[in-house]
């Protein structure tokens, strides 16, 4: 039979790292916490992306906030989208409370409050450093995929903006793209066909219907200028620390569409602007994604397969991702392979689907010789998890029963005043507050069929004046009929004259 000594050492040599590494908490066996049985994850496999998963008010917000409070105090900036809104409370330290000295004793790692560094963004109008990003940014495959078109349509989109690209003419915003679909099948119809082939008025009223239901999810507030730049996510305060930036998400929970729009043109962007890595010591930054199901649940296959691809590809640029969702069914099995570290939570077992989804995450983790998984994952408390990563060589760990350590911040979100106060010393939010509206598509096409109309009517009415000055020129003025009536009365006088000469010369002969 083991013994806690055997069970400290199997997890110490499985959890080993010769790096710097982050301490998760203390390993459980048979529900008690034995000591000195850490659970680090080293800061090298980060970048493998991950994922937290488990049922409501089991902790997982409070083991993303461990996670971003450590990754900052290393230096790695974070990204976290908040869609509840329950993590802002980081920016401020918490409160060291008997519960929580109980829990760090157990498993003998020591603690202290501290606050980070946050700046607080959002997609919509909520107070805080406004994200925005232009249709071109996005590109015609990224945009056809977030507008789940098909191969035709997308065609028509790639049309677009090659158009758009030979004219000079910018694609901002929704309205430029709207625009000009309403161009290319009235005004420029014959431009278009004589350039780029005929395009079919069906096909440019199904993209112009899909841009409006994009529109009426808040794209219409997304897409524009200022553009954020990725380099923002990138800072440090003056200690070092990684800036923990909180996306305020909880007034787009019914909007999936334009929340996964956000998400994955920000990877996409995020991939094409980072330079290679490789195996770097430490990720260069770590993406949260809460409620992970509201972008997979409203995701395409197309969609979904530019989502593996990016997963599979960003890690050599230091990014990871981690996926925080409810149950790890939610989360593609294409993915879901593709995720190093996987943090499990309590899953509750209510009905028959609820047990046969608990016993397809159980056979997602390792075997171990010391626990039944599936009879575990029913019975872990609050703030308690399984946890499996990768070593520093790459190699999955023992699975561990975790009791996780508690956050140093604040465990309760920011009042208002406290919003206010971060807000109104923040660089970012001064930065990108001014809303552009340059000359674009939109305008330039309206200038463009103005100065058409313009020259439509000029053309008019010269031509107007010119049969005017015709039909003026052909009939006779008043000058030429009184001359003409001289004439003929001089010329009647003289024939009368002239008869009447002969008449005389006749009567006197």
């Amino acid at each position: 039979m083991s013994t806690s000594a055997d069970f400290s050492k199997y997890i110490n040599e499985g959890y080993a790292s010769k790096g710097e590494s982050i301490l998760l908490g203390g390993a459980i066996l048979n529900g008690e916490a034995v000591p000195d049985a850490f659970v680090k994850v080293p800061l090298k496999t980060l970048n493998r992306h991950g994922l937290i998963a488990g049922a409501t008010g089991t902790g997982k917000t409070k083991t993303i906030q461990v996670l971003s409070e450590q990754l900052s105090t290393f230096g790695i900036p974070v990204l976290m989208m908040d869609i509840k809104g329950d993590f802002s409370g980081i920016a401020k330290e918490g409160e060291e409370k008997p519960f929580i000295t109980e829990r760090h004793a157990k498993i003998n790692i020591p603690y202290a409050t501290a606050s980070f560094p946050v700046e607080l963004m959002s997609l919509s109008q909520q107070n805080g450093v406004r994200l925005r990003a232009t249709v071109s940014e996005f590109g015609p495959v990224l945009f056809s995929r977030i507008l789940d078109l098909n191969d035709t349509q997308a065609g028509v989109v790639s049309v677009i903006f090659k158009y758009c690209d030979d004219k000079k003419m910018p694609l901002l915003d929704l309205k430029d793209i709207k625009r000009v679909l309403n161009y290319i099948t009235e005004e420029g119809k014959e431009e278009i066909e004589e350039s780029y082939g005929k395009i079919s008025t069906a096909t440019t009223g199904i993209i112009l219907r899909k841009i409006i239901e994009l529109e009426q999810q808040g794209g219409d507030i997304f897409f524009g200028e200022k553009s954020f730049e990725i380099d923002d996510l990138m800072r440090f305060d003056e200690n070092g620390k990684g800036y923990v930036n909180i996306i305020r998400l909880t007034d787009i929970q019914d909007k999936p569409k334009l929340f996964s729009t956000f998400m994955l043109s920000l990877l996409a962007e995020i991939y094409q602007q980072m330079p290679e890595k490789g195996d770097a010591e430490q990720p260069e930054l770590v993406i949260f994604i809460d409620e992970a199901h509201l972008i997979f649940n409203e995701a395409s296959k197309a969609l979904l397969d530019q989502i593996e691809t990016i997963i599979k590809l960003i890690r050599s640029k230091g990014i990871g991702v981690y996926f925080v969702t409810q149950n790890p069914m939610d989360v593609p099995a294409s993915v879901l392979a593709q995720l190093g570290l996987k943090i499990q939570h309590a899953l509750r077992a209510f009905t028959a689907n609820d047990r046969q989804a608990i016993r397809q995450t159980a056979d997602n983790y390792p075997t171990s010789i010391y626990y039944k998984t599936d009879e575990v994952l029913t019975s872990l408390g609050i703030g308690e998890a399984f946890v499996t990563a990768l070593n520093e060589k790459g190699i999955p760990t023992p699975l561990a029963a975790t009791m996780m350590r508690a956050p140093m911040s604040r465990m309760d979100v920011l009042t208002d005043a406290e919003i206010t106060e971060i807000n109104s010393k923040s660089k970012l939010v001064r930065k990108y507050a001014e809303e552009i509206d340059r000359e674009s598509a939109y305008e330039i096409l309206n200038k463009k069929i103005e100065t058409a109309n313009q020259q439509a009517e000029a053309q008019a009415q010269a031509e107007e004046e010119t049969k005017a000055e015709e039909k003026k020129s052909s009939e006779p003025s008043t000058a030429s009929v009184i001359g003409k009536s001289v004439v003929k009365v001089v010329t009647s006088a003289t024939f009368i004259r002239g008869v009447f000469g002969v008449l005389s010369k006749i009567f006197k002969k």
